[in-house]
């Protein structure tokens, strides 16, 4: 099984970070991502192996489709960042070492952050990388960066009100290789790297165009950025000319498009002007799309194609062994000729639901009704059947797997279990009239303790249109289970699929009369990136790029705003707790991000980044 996740405009889809105790606490919730790998080795192939390519198998019913790093919530996807933006353009800090959930100096185009003048200045050193035009990365292509973010901010996925940049009193680049940025306040050091500066990806001058053969000076004017922007969103959304774009083809990562199809057919092949310590060995790394699982599975099986791909959990024969961990495998069915090795990602799995939706918004914030259709998701249950115990539940904010000392008591003994009885009486103690099988009617409108709630009208039913990822088994079974025990309690939903893409296009914040959708689960909810602590500035601050519902609750955003200048387990777990208790969203099971199947003869695509990254670079027969 794979799936695909909005990254965390910070989960990417990641949160602040803070420095002292919090960061030794960070430090200590960083193992491995993929454990114990199961393969008989009988069969040391691979498809690949002969012409020294390798072909990766994109997630089900999910294809690229936007280049540009600067990205809009619609398309800030793992499918675009991870197996797109990122193989040629690289973050100025890269995250994932080892398999483990922390920054990687190595592979990162600058030095950690050197802070002064009471933790309000910030300089950060670039270290020597080219562009595959062999001209250097210079500290102007990061100013590029934070000009566009600053002129254009609420176009970009991971802005969050008050934060980057608008916490940036004054930005300057004295000289190629240094940045200076001065803060409103001294924040947390591990925060402000973890979720502030882990947002920029470098812009080469080639992308500083307002036409085809109009120079734009957004690199060192914030006012010319809004004509770069325009035309940077059209070439973008130009998906046919990407592979012969001449702006695409000046990149800093290990790799550079030789062809592109929308379907999601794609080829890489080596930049090989790469400044990085690891240059690609492979002769071309391949992309390719499938509709479903089953039709990924049908081809894999038949290794004569995939080289990394992935088992659908109905394929299993049998189930991962209950006394093992998430990060270890059970049996593996193609053992002859690949080895299967489970992907955790470091994040959480949620489907938002629409608070602004004029229609229905006023049922979804009131908090009895949240807590109702929280009881009737059956985690648990889906995890051991549909998921056949690869997974764990998601409780809260921040990730039961793997254990850290930043998991509170109250997102482990989680308070909200699965309970229909319990669901129901939260409804029938507020106002609802409930009969199994139907859509519970409110009988008693009104403010006043024991009533429906502001915004509710006499009569109004609980019946809402729920809109999933297609194309994945256990997603569909998840959904159909939930839709059969929300029943039960008097809520029903008319569950509907569509790809992908068209889900994290429709689950978006808006406001207003067309502002229509009600729930949307895109399937993997969110993996902390380009925001890598799990604070929650990115997905449920009030006002933030990823808070795809429009969730707000001041007193939330209070303890969100302490995670930032604060260290320490306590001022996380106070903003974790309240996040548990306050369901801003509908909580999923955490499935393994993939059950990948690795060709037998490919070295070095494990252990597997918890941010979601490939780095087919490391690859090798």
């Amino acid at each position: 099984m794979m799936k695909d996740l909005r990254t965390h405009g910070g989960a990417w889809k990641p949160k602040p970070r803070l420095i002292g105790i919090i960061a030794i606490a960070f430090l200590a919730l960083t193992g491995c991502t993929s454990g114990n790998n199961t393969s008989n080795g009988t069969s040391d192939t691979a498809p690949g192996k002969a012409a020294n390519t390798a072909t990766f198998a994109l997630p089900p019913n999910t294809v690229p489709n936007w280049i540009w790093p600067f990205t809009p919530i619609a398309d800030f996807s793992l499918t675009n960042i991870s197996n797109l933006q990122q193989l040629m353009f690289r973050p100025l800090y890269w995250f994932g070492n080892e398999g483990k959930a922390e920054v990687n100096d190595s592979l990162s185009l600058a030095d950690q952050p050197v802070y002064s003048n009471g933790g309000k200045t910030v300089t950060i050193k670039l270290k020597d990388y080219n562009w595959s035009d062999g001209n250097p990365i210079t500290s102007t292509d990061v100013m590029f960066w934070y000009n566009m973010a600053k002129a254009e901010k609420t176009n970009f996925a991971a802005y969050v009100p008050g934060q980057f940049p608008d916490n940036i009193v004054s930005a300057t680049a004295p000289d190629a290789k240094t940045i200076v940025f001065n803060t409103d306040k001294a924040y947390s050091e591990q925060w402000f790297l973890y979720n502030q500066i882990s947002q920029i990806t470098p812009m080469p001058p080639a992308w500083d165009m307002t036409a085809t053969d109009t120079k734009g000076d957004c690199a060192t004017n914030e006012s010319g950025c809004a004509a770069v922007y325009k035309y940077m969103v059209s070439q973008s959304e130009d998906l046919p000319t990407y592979a012969t774009n001449p702006l695409w083809q000046t990149v800093s990562g290990p790799w550079m498009l030789k062809s592109f199809s929308s379907d999601g057919n794609i080829t890489f092949v080596p930049n090989e002007k790469y400044s990085g310590p690891i240059k690609p060995s492979l002769k071309e790394f391949i992309e390719v799309p499938f509709t479903t699982d089953s039709a990924e599975f049908n081809v894999l099986r038949g290794a004569s194609t995939i080289d990394v791909g992935y088992i659908p959990t109905q394929d299993l024969t049998d189930p991962r062994p209950t006394n093992t961990t998430p990060d270890q495998a059970g049996p593996n069915p193609l053992s002859e000729n690949y080895t299967l090795a489970p992907w955790n990602l470091y994040g959480i799995n949620y489907f938002p639901i629409n608070y602004n939706n004029p229609k229905v918004g006023p049922i979804f914030k009131q908090l009895y009704f949240r807590q109702a259709m929280q009881s009737v998701v059956d985690q648990q249950g889906i995890l051991t059947t549909a998921a056949k115990n690869y997974g764990f539940e998601t409780t809260g904010p921040v990730p039961l797997f793997p254990d850290s000392p930043l998991i509170s008591a109250i997102e482990k003994n989680n308070p909200y279990p699965f309970d229909i009885a319990t669901a129901t009486k939260y409804l029938t103690d507020n106002g609802w009239s409930v009969t199994a099988g139907s859509a519970a009617t409110c009988t008693k409108p009104g403010t006043a303790a024991g009533e429906c709630g502001a915004g509710i009208a006499s009569g109004q039913a609980l019946e809402f249109n729920l809109l999933y990822a297609s194309g994945q088994q256990t997603i569909t079974t998840a959904m159909e289970s939930m839709k059969s025990n929300a029943a039960q309690a008097g809520i029903i939903l008319n569950i509907t699929s569509a790809p992908f893409n068209t889900v994290t296009g429709t689950a978006v914040p808006c406001s207003g009369a067309t502002c229509t959708w009600e729930m949307g689960n895109w399937g993997g909810g969110w993996v902390y990136a380009p925001d890598f602590y799990p604070t929650g500035e990115t997905l449920f601050q009030t006002g933030a790029g990823s808070n795809s519902g429009g969730y707000s609750n001041h007193a939330v955003d209070k303890l969100i705003a302490a995670t930032t200048t604060k260290s320490g387990t306590a001022v996380m777990q106070a903003y974790e707790d309240a996040l548990a208790k306050d369901v801003p969203v509908v909580w999923q099971p955490n499935y393994t991000y993939s059950l990948t199947l690795i060709a037998n003869a490919l070295k070095g695509a494990t252990p597997q980044n918890p941010y979601g990254s490939i780095s087919p670079e490391e690859w090798h027969y």
